[in-house]
């Protein structure tokens, strides 16, 4: 229903750069990014953030690269990857590179836009982020994540917009597709998994 596409839009309305990273990042792969932000209008409080990140999932890799890129061309001291744990971002594992984001850029009093941040973690992983959004949270952080994750939903006090068809809705935890279809799978896992190859055989 366009999560990426609302995403991509609060976060180039802010200032950010479409494919992630802080708003002092302006590289582009490619300019595909949708003209929704020029219909959004953002109202901001009375306290700005002091940190801010959009992370993209999608397009993680050329963030990674762009760091890397950056510092071989350009003598920052530190180097931008000393923000990112002091290791290449492409020099661990998938999962390993999206948590040195969120453990090390992530300093608190920020707005952080995530897009789909579960796309490498583990459900361990997963359980760990949410200790650290909590952490951050503590510190007058803000997060707005657009997730399939059932893990990150729970988070506690969250609000949770569906979109669909007929528009935005809020829903519980429990309410979610997300969650009902993964109760049902560990619940009745046999169950699916019959009905599933019936259908395929069909």
């Amino acid at each position: 229903m366009g999560k990426s596409t609302l995403m991509e839009s609060i976060a180039v309305s802010w200032g950010f750069n479409p494919e992630g990273g802080t708003i002092n990042f302006s590289f582009s792969t490619r300019a595909t990014h949708s003209e929704l932000f020029e219909y959004i209008q953002l109202i901001r409080g009375t306290r700005r953030p002091k940190d801010g990140f959009f992370f993209r999932a999608e397009s993680y890799y050329n963030l990674a690269s762009t760091i890397d890129e950056l510092d071989l061309q350009v003598s920052f001291q530190p180097p931008i990857s000393a923000s990112y744990g002091g290791r290449s971002l492409h020099e661990q594992s998938h999962g390993e590179s999206f948590f040195s984001t969120f453990m090390h850029r992530f300093g608190g009093n920020g707005l952080y836009l995530l897009d789909e941040p579960e796309a490498a973690l583990s459900p361990l992983r997963q359980m760990s982020m949410l200790a650290r959004i909590h952490e951050l949270v503590q510190k007058r952080s803000q997060f707005v994540i657009a997730t399939h994750s059932p893990i990150l939903m729970a988070y506690p006090d969250a609000i949770i917009f569906n979109l669909t068809a007929e528009g935005i809705e809020v829903q519980t935890l429990e309410e979610t597709d997300h969650f009902l279809i993964m109760k049902e799978f560990l619940n009745n896992k046999d169950k699916m998994l019959k009905q599933l190859f019936d259908e395929t055989n069909d």
